[in-house]
């Protein structure tokens, strides 16, 4: 059974490995910005790690259709993030394509690939 496991888990973050490789946007530079506190102007001296201390609260957020916030509700995971960075930050919205926006959106997948990843290991 332990050898079902790791195999199981060794295919999962094999297939992850390469979904990340070919996917939009750099996990690194997202999780720079994520952490940044003066990343698109922000005025408020908070980052969005400020209220998701290592991503806390989106490891879901990939694969949600509608998503919430004190701001509002949003139809996607782009208008999400700049609810946070013009409300929560006091800082300038982002285009949805750019590629600040695509970084940081790889960032938040790559929390639910982390989360999964140690769901496994339990």
């Amino acid at each position: 059974m332990k050898v079902l496991k790791i195999a199981l888990f060794s295919m999962i973050a094999l297939g992850l490995v390469f979904s990340f490789a070919f996917a939009a946007g750099n996990v690194e530079k997202g999780k720079a910005l994520f952490n940044a506190l003066k990343a698109f102007g922000g005025t408020s001296g908070k980052s969005c790690a400020t209220c998701h201390p290592d991503g806390q609260g989106l490891e879901k957020s990939a694969g949600k259709k509608e998503w919430k916030n004190p701001a509002g509700t949003w139809k996607s995971l782009e208008a999400a993030i700049n609810a946070c960075i013009v409300n929560a930050n006091k800082g300038k919205a982002i285009g949805a394509k750019s590629e600040e926006m695509k970084d940081i959106v790889a960032y938040i997948k790559s929390l639910e690939v982390k989360a999964s990843a140690e769901k496994m290991k339990k």
